[in-house]
């Protein structure tokens, strides 16, 4: 067993592990990749601010995302194809998400169903919805997350139209691997990720094989799902998802401060600031230097999460004292699901938490709610100063 000190020791081995198509999926962005690489070192501009003999014991990460209680206020963010990082690794996320005392969101691109992580974690998730232009399918979908207990709705505004993201198209993309040539002899280098697939529950698209009529193989479903994202989604459209819902809604995608009064207009409980962790709007801002205007445009009338560039319990911190009320990871738990499974993703967690405690005692605090931009240093140009 490898020491793991951090999250890269964890995309090291994933990185031997999966098959390379995949682990582009993941660990990749849209055309030139500024925003992808932005996401991640906007955080280093951020310093903290170390204070001493202050009294660091009974120290306490606990807090609350949408009323629901979580050790630390950290979320497994809705991600694609998690099925094909592992062997029914959504079922393994979820799990190690519940046991560990954080909120999982499952991907409706998700290889394991809404049903499946539902029996096999017995416990509330969050579920993300696409929009598409089948209506009746969208319908039946949150209906199915309804009766699958699903806590929030994670509704995703930012893929209307999907980002060019040159290596999946290069790589041919697809669940499960067409078997060419490149891709076999990449295979034969991965035979443990062979090995475990072969008994895997599912190797398609769980929450649309056999829900939509006409989609019973790969094949068909990659024309389906190339002309089913809606281009048309609006707010109006937002307002009635969330009342055909009924319960409590959040609104990812947003990194503009006129998007998030509109957010909050339509009611949410709660927005992500997110770029889609650099897989959309290439050149657009790192969500953690859209942060600080979102927040004052909306204050403390919505609750503010954040999501896009976090890989360390530095980064956490940094973007909790800088307002949010909670964070989403999404390749720091890929890179431990892929390297290890279950107990991967669970070590990604550790690791995640022991940084953010042990920075959090440093900075002189107790308290992860009490976190605040008195525990930052920040340049007096973050962000930038733009002109639109």
């Amino acid at each position: 067993m490898p020491v793991i000190t951090n999250i890269n020791d964890l995309k090291r081995i994933y990185e031997r592990r999966v098959p390379r198509m995949f682990y582009d999926y993941c660990e990749s962005g849209s055309w030139t990749e500024q925003t992808f690489r932005e996401n991640t070192s906007d955080f280093d501009q951020l310093r903290l601010r170390q204070r001493v003999a202050v009294d660091m014991s009974g120290r306490s990460t606990a807090s609350q995302m949408i009323g629901q209680d979580v050790a630390m206020p950290v979320a497994l963010a809705p991600v694609g194809l998690t099925g094909m990082q592992h062997a029914d690794g959504e079922i393994k996320a979820a799990k190690a998400a519940r046991d560990f005392g954080v909120p999982f969101t499952l991907s409706t691109m998700s290889i394991n169903s809404i049903e499946d992580v539902a029996e096999a974690t017995g416990a509330p998730f969050w579920f993300q919805l696409y929009t598409m232009r089948d209506q009746d399918y969208v319908s039946r979908l949150i209906q199915r997350a309804k009766d699958a207990n699903c806590s929030a709705l994670v509704i995703t505004l930012d893929l209307q139209i999907l980002g060019q993201r040159h290596k999946d198209l290069k790589n041919g993309l697809s669940a499960p691997p067409k078997l060419t040539l490149k891709t076999m002899a990449n295979l034969a280098t991965k035979w443990s990720w062979g090995l475990e697939m072969l008994r895997a529950q599912r190797r398609e698209f769980g929450n649309i094989v056999g829900h939509v009529e006409g989609i019973s193989d790969a094949s068909s479903l990659g024309a389906w799902t190339a002309e089913q994202f809606d281009p048309s989604l609006d707010w109006n459209k937002v307002a009635k998802l969330k009342e055909q819902w009924g319960g409590k809604v959040i609104l990812k995608g947003i990194l503009d401060a006129e998007d998030a009064k509109m957010a909050l207009k339509v009611g949410a409980d709660a927005i992500i600031v997110s770029n889609h962790g650099g897989r959309q709007l290439d050149g657009a801002l790192s969500s953690i230097a859209a942060l600080p205007s979102i927040l004052d445009a909306v204050g403390d009338q919505v609750e503010v999460h954040l999501d896009s560039g976090i890989r360390s319990g530095q980064d956490v911190l940094k973007a909790l004292a800088m307002g949010a009320k909670g964070t989403f990871i999404g390749r720091a738990f890929v890179y431990g699901l892929g390297a290890m499974g279950q107990k991967g993703v669970t070590t990604a967690l550790e690791v995640i938490h022991r940084e953010l405690d042990t920075t959090m005692a440093l900075c002189g605090e107790t308290q992860v709610t009490d976190l605040g931009r008195h525990n930052l240093l920040v340049p007096q140009d973050f962000g930038g100063v733009w002109q639109s």
